[in-house]
């Protein structure tokens, strides 16, 4: 016989008690970590515990810390009930954040970000800019080969300016990394 088969007999002899499982188990009211941080009885109706559980202790010491017992206080009688537990997730994240930059706090996380928004946002102009720039040389290629082959004729020499004689290369390049090229007019001419 195993336990559930005693709880039907049991409560099968016994009708008018009831079974052993449906007995809840006993609340244990503890303070909440708000009162326990503070060293003070909880009430009933004590403020801070819908928001300060006593199983996350941390989340109201980083918030005392930075605003005060007090003015936590006198911020949530401020607010209606229905905002308080996003101004309590609010002043959390303020107290970590002026924890982790004094100075700054939450502002200076908000600027690092913009400043990250601001960077890819001109290195995807640059990279949708370069992909143009390859897809127009591609369809030029395309363009020039269907030309080359309607006409049935030798391919067309293109001659670079590189090829041309008056063309002097230095060899040398810029600070960006592009060759830089010499003078298109030889020197003689300006003589």
């Amino acid at each position: 016989m195993n336990l559930a088969d005693t709880i039907t007999t049991t409560s099968s002899t016994s009708s008018s008690s009831p079974p052993l499982l449906s007995l809840s188990p006993p609340i244990i009211l503890s303070p909440c970590a708000a009162c326990k941080i503070l060293r003070r009885r909880c009430v009933d109706k004590c403020l801070l515990a819908p928001y300060f559980p006593p199983t996350d202790p941390l989340k109201f010491t980083v918030a005392h810390r930075v605003f005060g017992a007090s003015n936590i206080i006198k911020f949530l009688q401020e607010l209606p009930e229905s905002h308080r537990a996003d101004a309590v997730s609010s002043m959390v994240y303020e107290a970590n954040a002026r924890i982790r930059d004094p100075i700054y706090g939450c502002a200076g996380a908000i600027c690092k970000l913009q400043k990250q928004v601001t960077e890819l946002q001109a290195q995807l102009a640059r990279t949708r800019a370069d992909l143009l720039h390859v897809q127009t040389q591609h369809a030029n290629f395309l363009a020039l080969l269907m030309a080359s082959s309607s006409m049935q004729s030798p391919p067309i020499n293109i001659q670079s300016p590189l090829d041309s004689p008056n063309f002097l290369y230095d060899g040398d390049s810029d600070n960006n990394g592009a060759l830089a090229y010499g003078s298109v007019w030889e020197d003689s001419l300006w003589a």
